[in-house]
């Protein structure tokens, strides 16, 4: 499956909180917060459910990737999505091994193991944040 997406019975501010504490742990930081609710409604358009955008980033990484291969850093920094979905709260991300397959390059094995790793990490956050 390209992405990895979970329910929960928690509010998205309730998941956002959990996911930055996990995250944390696992030295990924929160770099941006897009509210896709509020800014399609500050354009004056109805979006009624939440609708949030975390990027996030591990440095060590994101530097062991962009080293590897530049182009792989089209992939960066990796996103998690939080919303709501017919009276449901999800989180999910499209996981990086899935990203990484995209795109032929030499370095192929050693990004994919790396990718393999952050995806773990990742979907371990995640399913700690329920």
């Amino acid at each position: 499956m390209f992405h990895y997406t979970i329910e929960t019975d928690k509010s998205v501010d309730e998941v956002i909180e959990a996911l930055t504490t996990n995250l944390y742990k696992e030295h990924f930081g929160i770099l941006w917060k897009f509210n896709i609710q509020e800014k399609l409604q500050e354009k004056g358009l109805e979006f009624e459910e939440p609708y949030i955008i975390l990027e996030v980033c591990n440095p060590f990484e994101a530097k062991r990737v962009l080293s590897e291969h530049a182009v792989a850093g089209y992939f960066l920094p990796c996103k998690i999505a939080v919303y709501v979905e017919k009276g449901t709260t999800k989180i999910g991300m499209p996981r990086p091994t899935n990203l990484i397959g995209m795109v032929e390059m030499d370095a192929y094995d050693q990004l994919l193991e790396i990718a393999q790793d952050v995806e773990k990490r990742l979907i371990n956050c995640l399913d700690r944040s329920i």
